[in-house]
């Protein structure tokens, strides 16, 4: 509590403003940065992208809300892998504040290769992501 002859005054409403989303295009198939866009939809399809291959606590220079656990789903059964799957990407995705909602999941297994698809919605729009790969 502040002392009243202090002469500091406590703001306590303020308006947020939303930056302009401007970032890199990564080129994944050539392995480059290419350009740079500023379209909503594709950068946060883009986060995603880098949110899921990203291990969660795996490097310093993330935030420990960044990534996605997986070092602990290798050699676990199907009927494990699976919800935990779903939960995780749910709980990885939810961290970026663009991000309202993910459902709509559905897999497909093939020798320890798990591709997800799930319909993500945003608050500039819905993206639907195909056959994401993990190989736990």
């Amino acid at each position: 509590m502040l002392p009243r002859e202090s002469g500091i005054q406590v703001v306590s409403k303020f308006d947020l403003e939303e930056q302009p989303i401007k970032t890199y295009y990564l080129d994944k198939e050539n392995n480059k940065i290419v350009g740079v866009f500023n379209d909503y939809l594709k950068s946060v399809e883009q986060a995603i992208y880098l949110t899921l291959t990203t291990e969660r606590y795996g490097y310093l220079m993330y935030s420990w809300n960044y990534g996605i656990e997986l070092k602990d789903l290798f050699g676990k059964i199907k009927e494990y892998v699976i919800p935990s799957l779903i939960i995780r990407i749910k709980e990885a995705l939810l961290q970026d504040d663009r991000i309202i909602d993910v459902k709509n999941f559905s897999y497909v297994i093939d020798k320890g290769e798990y591709s997800i698809s799930f319909d993500v919605e945003t608050k500039y729009g819905k993206l639907n992501i195909k056959e994401f790969k993990f190989n736990v």
